[in-house]
């Protein structure tokens, strides 16, 4: 299930705590510190253009994940990130995160495409895309990242 994250929902997951009723995966984090803060920034700045900008990912009362606009939305495409805890992955979350997300996109008139970006080394998120009807559309080189391939989805 996908819950809309505010500022406030980050700084209380940066605090190893969760927006009540739900609570933070056990066992580990969604993200180091660093990478949570990037994405509280980034969800901030989008907001002022564009919300909601950033979701948790929650599963059995847990918050086990997020899910992100990783850029201001151009001419209705949106552009997201997501990730879940170590713990969780295997487990077909992120696949039923990005068809919730999907969802929400179809019945949003701002939006018409969604678009994300993958290692050419990550087929887990490879297939989560691909099941939930995103297409590869190019490739491009991240000075940080890599080799990604890049997608889209029409919705």
């Amino acid at each position: 299930m996908l819950i809309e994250a505010e500022a406030s929902d980050f700084a209380l997951l940066l605090a190893g705590s969760a927006p009540r009723p739900l609570v933070p995966v056990a066992g580990d984090a969604i993200a180091p510190p660093d990478v949570m803060q990037m994405l509280a920034a980034l969800a901030a700045s989008i907001r002022t253009a564009f919300a909601p900008s950033a979701w948790m990912v929650a599963e059995a009362g847990e918050v086990v994940g997020l899910l992100s606009l990783v850029r201001s939305p151009v001419d209705g495409e949106l552009h997201i990130g997501y990730g879940i805890a170590p713990s969780r992955h295997r487990r077909g979350i992120a696949g039923r995160a990005v068809a919730d997300l999907v969802a929400w996109a179809g019945s949003d008139p701002r939006v018409a495409r969604l678009g994300a970006e993958t290692s050419v080394d990550n087929p887990a998120s490879q297939r989560v895309l691909e099941r939930n009807g995103f297409k590869v559309v190019g490739t491009r080189v991240d000075p940080g990242d890599g080799a990604l391939l890049c997608w889209e989805r029409r919705v």
